[in-house]
Order: C-alpha cells, then structure tokens, then sequence
C-alpha cells in the first residue's frame, strides 16, 4: 500500500502515471477532469478534533460583614462599706465629770447621728476591641473535564481482479499489509 505519502505525487505514482503528471502539472490534469480518477496519486487529509478547555468567571456567591448587639451576663464582687449604730457607756470619772455636769439634769435631749451607707454603681464604657474587614481570597482546585473528540482514520481498500474476472476485495488495514486470510478464498 501507499501509506505514509505526503502532500502531492509520490515515486510510485509519478511511474504510473501520465507524463503530464509526471512533470508535476497535476493542475491542468484536474481542468481535464482526470484527477481523482484510478491511477492518480491523490493524498487524503486525516484530521482529528482537539480538546480545549478555557474556564469562564461566575458569580458564586455573596459575602457581607453584619454588626449585631448580644447582652452577656458579667459579674464582679466590690467591697461596699456602711455605717451601723454602736453604744458606748463610760462611767463617770474625775477626768469626765466636768464635762458631764455641763447638760440639763431631768430634762428631755435628745442626739442625731447620720448613717453613711455605700452602694456598687454600675456604668460601662465602649472600649474598642478590634477591625474586621472582609476581602477574598483566591484557591485553586483541580477539575478533571471530560469531553470527546473524533479522529478520523484512513486505511487502504484493494481490489483484484483475478483470471476469471470475478472480483476479489481486500481489506488492508493501515499497516499497509494484507489481512490475515484472504488469500484461500480464490
């Protein structure tokens, strides 16, 4: 078979063929509408599909910073002071009895002392903690795409005609040789 020939004519053709071809005028041979017949070297374009594979950009989602207010029970002990009554009886002494003979005797008084308590107060403060921002960040992943492709595949057909002019069809794969047993079928 003429397998592996490229482009135009190849030495096997070039013997067969006309001299017009021969000098390479394959040209004006298809004006006279002799290409394409048997015993010219056409070659064949074998064409087989490739794969692409772009990535298109899709919005997937939205993502938003949102400021809420939660109430959190705290608790702290203070130390908180208060005042309570006490009564001191002193007996009367040279040291004191001047100072206890100044008052009315057998008449009503009567003395007020003010209570101090104290009590926790309770106030807050806003006290920044931190910045939160929001940005994007960009992963990447592996995504296995399958998709199909053709190819196309040129093999060698051969026909003989043997003695008795019946007609015996090949099939030759292209390797560019007979398939096996064939031959006995004359």
């Amino acid at each position: 078979g003429m397998t592996g020939t490229q482009g135009g004519m190849s030495s096997a053709a070039g013997a067969k063929g006309t001299t017009a071809e021969r000098s390479g005028a394959a040209g004006a041979m298809s004006r006279h509408g002799q290409a394409g017949t048997r015993g010219t070297s056409d070659a064949m374009t074998r064409s087989e599909e490739r794969m692409h594979v772009g990535v298109e950009r899709h919005e997937s989602g939205r993502a938003r910073l949102r400021k809420y207010v939660v109430t959190e029970e705290v608790q702290q002990t203070v130390p908180v002071r208060h005042e309570e009554v006490r009564v001191e009886r002193e007996p009367i002494t040279d040291a004191n009895r001047q100072e206890a003979m100044s008052g009315p005797s057998f008449k009503e008084d009567q003395h007020e002392v003010t209570l101090h308590e104290e009590r926790p107060v309770v106030s807050t403060e806003a006290v920044p903690v931190e910045r939160v921002r929001i940005t994007t960040e960009e992963k990447v992943t592996n995504e296995t795409v399958r998709g199909r492709v053709r190819k196309e595949r040129i093999e060698a057909e051969t026909e003989m005609t043997d003695e008795s002019g019946r007609k015996d069809r090949r099939d030759t794969p292209g390797r560019g040789r007979d398939m096996p047993g064939r031959d006995g079928e004359r």
